[in-house]
């Protein structure tokens, strides 16, 4: 093997591999991302749910004293 052959593999090789890890990194990243956007999603539902619920009961609080 020559010394340019050398030098290439030298350099080439962990190059390639920092690459292959930033985007493996990246693609976790990316799940990562949708799985927090997908449960403050459904907390937001849920809050809005809960929100509901509560304006129902101070509904039907505030139609009692008003019908007293």
């Amino acid at each position: 093997m020559d010394v340019s052959t050398q030098l290439a593999l030298s350099m080439g090789v962990p190059t390639i591999a920092v690459l292959v890890g930033i985007l493996i990194n990246n693609n976790r990243i990316s799940d990562l991302r949708a799985h927090i956007d997908h449960r403050f999603e459904d907390m937001k539902e849920t809050w809005r749910a809960e929100l509901y619920r509560v304006e129902q009961v101070i509904d039907a609080r505030l139609k009692h004293l008003e019908e007293r």
